[in-house]
């Protein structure tokens, strides 16, 4: 794959007559990576992807790949691989011949054409299929040809259009190692659209979260997770409970820090130091369902709390439950020990690390 293939947007826009679908936005794709266009239906992700593509032109601002200028080249001009939601198979061809197709304007040569064919057959672990039709193949063995037939041309970017939303959960997990593993291996620069967020923090170098065709934030998946700028991506990038309270300095002989307060309530605590600018002001505590433990009855936990359970779901591995909170309300949590499922109605004791909250003002 080609060293220079970074994709730049500088103030890129897209209109469809008076809708702004994509409003003035601006990142970078370095060289390699993956980045991963999040966020819900109708925020600007998949029409961003398809002007990467050359399938939509800008309505004003800049899409640089490797060092060429592409804002007016439309898709057949750059080199650019896409994988759809769909696949897009052929159905009437076999494999090798879906694969082929992707070459047929670009080599004269059917014995060339057939060895890079094959050869993209085996980066995805395919060989052995050549003459199946889709209709012979699992979910996941399509998708893998659709990739095969994407990077057979040798392109500068490879492109992902929601392609693990047709497949169920356990292959899911499976497809996106895989798409991830070659992505590595071939060291194409790759971006990736999907509203999935566990999808995302797990096969992506970058996330860019996408609201109202702007750009809410972008950073490492820790990075999101760990320190959101604002409400929609705290609350979008993985589950939370979302607690409105205030930072407070809190000093004694034992402990020397901050205190998150709900009104009277002490909900946790931070041992690290807090910006001037934090304390005392109006603030909203996102509270990952994780972050939330029980404790044995004997526990002298600080902090610690009584709790009723208001419903208890088993889900196998783990179990999700809603807990009564002590400032009014409720909290919903996630249990990942092997401790028998508590009866709804039974009171618990309870506590929250901050190690899983984020404070946003």
């Amino acid at each position: 794959m080609s060293n220079n293939s970074a994709v730049i947007f500088r103030n890129v826009s897209k209109h469809f007559n008076d809708s702004i679908a994509v409003n003035k936005i601006n990142f970078e794709v370095k060289s390699g990576q993956l980045v991963t266009l999040l966020g819900p239906s109708g925020c600007g992700k998949t029409t961003t992807l398809r002007m990467v593509a050359g399938l939509e032109l800008p309505t004003e601002g800049q899409i640089i790949i490797g060092d060429e200028d592409v804002s007016t080249v439309y898709a057949a001009g750059r080199s650019v691989g896409m994988v759809f939601q769909s696949y897009a198979l052929f159905p009437h061809m076999t494999v090798i011949q879906n694969i082929c197709f992707g070459l047929s304007d670009k080599s004269k040569d059917k014995e060339e054409t057939l060895d890079k064919a094959h050869k993209a057959l085996q980066t995805v672990g395919l060989k052995n299929l050549d003459n199946r039709y889709p209709s012979e193949l699992s979910g996941g063995q399509q998708q893998r040809v659709a990739i095969a037939r994407s990077i057979v041309t040798n392109p500068k970017v490879l492109l992902f259009d929601e392609p693990l939303s047709n497949l169920d959960a356990k292959l899911r997990r499976q497809v996106r190692e895989d798409i991830r593993d070659l992505q590595k291996e071939l060291g194409v620069t790759s971006i990736y659209v999907t509203h999935d967020q566990e999808e995302a923090l797990a096969i992506s170098d970058e996330i860019i979260v996408m609201k109202d065709g702007e750009i809410n934030q972008k950073g490492s998946p820790k990075s999101l997770y760990q320190f959101p700028e604002n409400p929609f991506v705290a609350q979008f990038i993985g589950e939370a409970n979302k607690v409105p309270g205030i930072l407070r300095k809190v000093s004694s002989d034992q402990f020397h820090g901050v205190a998150f307060m709900v009104g009277e309530h002490t909900a946790f605590t931070y041992k690290k130091q807090k910006s001037k600018e934090e304390i005392d002001k109006n603030s909203h505590a996102f509270i990952r369902p994780n972050a939330i433990t029980f404790l044995p009855e004997a526990s002298t936990e600080k902090n610690s709390f009584t709790s009723k359970i208001l419903s208890a779901v088993y889900m196998g591995s783990f179990v999700e439950y809603r807990i009564s909170a002590p400032w009014g309300g409720e909290l919903f949590m996630i249990d990942y020990s092997f401790n028998p499922v508590s009866k709804v109605g039974s009171h618990v004791h309870a506590c929250i690390d901050a190690r899983g909250v984020s404070v946003v003002q």
